[in-house]
């Protein structure tokens, strides 16, 4: 009788499956970093392209009614008001600490729908005097923009545009002393309330901050000098600028000439033109949003820091026509 041949096949030692399962977990934390960089670094870029996207949308529009700003020497009208008027609301108190209302007379393109000059049916508008002057003002709320003021989870910082058509501009806006109140309670034909802060009006969302810097060319006795008057809060800063039709109005003093004083350097500012506006804004980031309605630690250096993380700068630098 043969003997029987001794198995040769064995299993694996501990040590050989300790080894391999060291190696397995190195591989997979590996790859899980790997792959949670690739979703932040993806989330970061959604975030980025949504402010992005949010921003164009209200800085072409802005830049576009500043273009064909209109304004008028010689007169004691006002042709634009630019005052600084934050949200007195914010998300666990975080108030936005910049923003303004700001209003102006400018031959928008979509006045009328952008129906110029006729309605809906291809008649013409009997209103439409063949008058181009609307009137634009711009806000920021922190507010629900769809459901209003009440449901505070969707609560954010919108930014609205409210603009007013030439037939009503030129009856009850133009030649005005102070254009704020007509402003706002004009309403267009059609419209069911003047509140510039309606959805009708609703640019975009996730605003933190928007602000203005005027850039007004003034002469000197060395020559013509640009001095930039940036409205907002602020030691360097001007709480309210104003346009009328004999000069800038504002408390702001512009750097002085040698042996200036104060009193000249604001009449020289005065005395000045209107060459262009700086429109800057501060975009958050949806999940920067979120986290500032949950956290109530966000204040001061953490504050600072965090708005740093989690929003986006954008400005834009608009030359206006001669004013």
């Amino acid at each position: 009788m043969k003997a029987r041949s001794k198995n040769s096949k064995r299993g694996f030692t501990l040590i050989e499956l300790l080894v391999a399962m060291a190696i397995t977990t190195i591989i997979i934390t590996v790859l899980v970093s790997v792959t949670a960089m690739a979703l932040e670094t993806w989330n970061r870029s959604r975030a980025e392209i949504r402010a992005a996207r949010q921003a164009k949308s209200m800085i072409d529009t802005m830049a576009r009614d500043f273009e064909s700003f209109v304004s008028r020497k010689g007169n004691t009208f006002e042709w634009l008001s630019a005052k600084s008027a934050p949200p007195s609301d914010g998300p666990k108190g975080n108030l936005s600490p910049n923003a303004i209302d700001l209003i102006f007379f400018s031959a928008a393109t979509d006045r009328y729908d952008g129906k110029i000059g006729l309605d809906e049916n291809g008649v013409p508008r009997p209103e439409d005097k063949g008058g181009d002057v609307s009137t634009v003002g711009y806000k920021l709320t922190y507010k629900d923009p769809i459901a209003g003021d009440d449901e505070d989870a969707y609560k954010t910082f919108v930014l609205y545009r409210k603009i007013v058509n030439p037939d009503v501009t030129f009856a009850n806006i133009l030649g005005q002393a102070s254009i704020k109140a007509p402003f706002a309670a004009a309403v267009n034909t059609g419209d069911t309330g003047a509140d510039v802060d309606k959805e009708v009006n609703f640019i975009c969302e996730n605003v933190y901050q928007f602000t203005v810097t005027f850039h007004v060319s003034t002469t000197t006795t060395t020559g013509l000098k640009s001095v930039t008057v940036p409205v907002g809060k602020g030691t360097n800063s001007t709480e309210e600028f104003r346009i009328t039709g004999s000069g800038m109005n504002t408390a702001f003093v512009p750097p002085k000439e040698p042996s200036e004083s104060d009193a000249q350097a604001k009449a020289r500012l005065a005395a000045g033109r209107l060459a262009a506006a700086e429109i800057s804004i501060t975009v958050l980031s949806d999940f920067g949003l979120q986290q500032m309605r949950r956290r109530s630690d966000l204040t001061g250096p953490k504050l600072a820091e965090f708005i740093a993380k989690h929003s986006y700068q954008y400005s834009k630098v608009v030359q206006l026509p001669g004013s």
